[in-house]
């Protein structure tokens, strides 16, 4: 019990911080409501355990004889971040049902994870901690584990974003917002750039 406790604590840590991913959940909440924005972490939440159990099963020897795909992967992430920022940042910041847009989607969400570097960090950290003997047993409980925390995590901050809607019914104030939004996705890929 204890070493899922453990596992829980790590996939709590690693999930719940500040990231790009969990700033667009909190924006998507925001803009779109809770049910739209799950699609977005429903992806993101899918996306990273993909990620966090092809590692486990063996992707990790493929990075040591490819490192480069490391640096591959960080440049497409930062590329596109700074798209999403971009996007934020020109939204006119109408709510409601006769906004064109459906919010940020399944594949956007799995997307980000891919393109994520710390996503591919935590997933290295994780299965070196956990299952670096290749358990496949260990493998595949670290990704449930890590899929349930994930979820929820980034499932709350959509919902904080759902409260912050309320107050968000003024175009102006959602420019703002999204601007703010957007200038947190472009310091996080310049982030990635120093890391």
């Amino acid at each position: 019990m204890t070493v899922l406790l453990s596992m829980a604590a790590f996939a709590l840590a690693s999930s719940i911080s500040p990231g790009p991913v969990n700033v667009v959940a909190l924006s998507a909440g925001a803009q779109h409501g809770f049910a739209a924005s799950m699609r977005h972490v429903t992806g993101a939440t899918i996306g990273f355990t993909l990620l966090l159990l092809l590692i486990g099963l063996g992707l990790h020897a493929l990075l040591a004889h490819f490192p480069n795909l490391i640096d591959i992967v960080k440049w497409a992430g930062v590329g596109f971040l700074l798209y999403m920022a971009y996007k934020l940042a020109v939204d006119d910041g109408k709510l409601g049902a006769d906004k064109p847009t459906r919010g940020p989607s399944f594949a956007y969400g799995a997307a980000m994870q891919w393109l994520n570097p710390k996503a591919w960090l935590a997933s290295l950290a994780g299965m070196g901690a956990y299952a670096a003997d290749g358990d496949g047993r260990l493998v595949w409980q670290f990704t449930v584990v890590y899929f349930v925390v994930c979820y929820l995590s980034i499932a709350s901050w959509a919902y904080a974003g759902t409260f912050l809607r309320r107050y968000l019914q003024e175009p102006k104030r959602v420019r703002l917002f999204n601007r703010v939004m957007a200038a947190l996705l472009a310091v996080s890929a310049l982030y990635l750039l120093i890391a």
